[in-house]
C-alpha cells in the first residue's frame, strides 16, 4: 500500500512527495509536510501518529487495528494540539464505504447480523479495521432500533469458533493466500437472508479514496475524523 500511494501521489500534478519514511528511518525528514499518509502497521502506527500530532501535522491515516480504544488516546493527543486534524480511514475503497453504509441501514430491520471478512495471509490484525467500523454501525443501529443481541443457541464451540464479539455483532476472519481484501455482511429475518459484500481485486481500488483525503483533509475541522464519509457527502 505503501509504494502504491507513493506512486499515485507521485503522478498528481497538485500533489509532490517530500519524503518516504520506512521502519528505522529518522521521522524527522517528514518535517514540512501538509499531509502525512500512514500505511505501516498496528504495532507502530500510534508512536507514528503521536509523533506527527506532537510536532501539529495533520495526518491521513490507512493502517488497520483501530479499535475505539486507540481511538480515545488520539482524542487525548489532540486536545494539546487544537489545530490538527487526523482522518483515520477504515477502508479507502467507496465500494467498500457504501456496503458498510447499507449494511448501517439494513440492520435495523434484521433480527440476525453477522459479518465475514477475508483478506490475504500477510494481514497483520484480524478482525480488519473495515469489519470493525461495520460492526459498530451494526451494533449501534440495532440499538437506536430497540433491538437486542442477534439469537444464538450455541451451548458449547471450540474456541474462536463463532468469532470475535464486536457491540453483540460476531465477526468472522479468514486470512488465505491469493485474497486482498473481501467482506461479507450476512443479515437474517424470518424466511429470508441479505447479503451485501464488496471485493476488492486490486489496491489500485483504494487509491481514489487516498487521493480524496490527501487533497481534502484541510476541509475537515481539527481532531479526530473517522471514516471517508464526510468527505463523499455521505454525511
Amino acid at each position: 500500500m505503501g509504494r502504491e500511494v507513493v506512486r499515485v501521489v507521485g503522478e498528481g500534478d497538485d500533489l509532490d512527495v517530500v519524503a518516504e519514511v520506512d521502519q528505522g528511518d529518522d521521522l524527522d525528514t517528514l518535517t514540512g509536510s501538509d499531509v502525512i499518509v500512514d500505511f505501516t502497521h498496528p504495532g507502530v502506527v500510534m508512536e507514528n501518529l503521536r509523533w506527527c500530532v506532537e510536532h501539529d501535522l495533520d495526518v491521513v491515516v490507512g493502517t488497520s487495528g483501530f479499535a475505539e480504544e486507540r481511538l480515545d488516546e488520539v482524542r487525548g493527543w489532540l486536545a494539546d494540539h487544537p489545530d490538527v486534524r487526523v482522518l483515520v480511514v477504515p477502508n479507502f475503497s467507496v465500494g467498500a464505504i457504501l456496503m458498510m453504509r447499507f449494511a448501517e441501514q439494513a440492520a435495523r430491520f434484521f433480527e440476525s447480523a453477522e459479518v465475514i471478512e477475508m483478506h490475504h495471509a500477510g494481514k497483520a490484525d484480524a478482525p480488519s479495521g473495515t469489519a470493525l467500523r461495520t460492526a459498530s454501525l451494526i451494533g449501534a443501529a440495532r440499538t437506536a432500533a430497540g433491538l437486542g443481541p442477534p439469537p444464538d443457541a450455541t451451548a458449547s464451540s471450540r474456541p474462536g469458533a463463532r468469532g470475535a464479539t464486536v457491540d453483540d455483532v460476531h465477526v468472522h476472519s479468514v486470512r488465505v493466500a491469493g485474497l486482498v481484501a473481501h467482506q461479507e455482511v450476512l443479515f437474517g429475518g424470518n424466511g429470508e437472508t441479505l447479503t451485501i459484500r464488496h471485493d476488492s481485486l486490486d489496491r489500485v481500488s483504494f487509491m481514489p479514496g487516498v487521493l480524496l483525503a490527501i487533497r481534502r483533509i484541510g476541509s475537515l475541522p481539527p481532531g479526530l475524523t473517522v471514516g471517508l464519509e464526510v468527505l463523499l457527502g455521505l454525511d
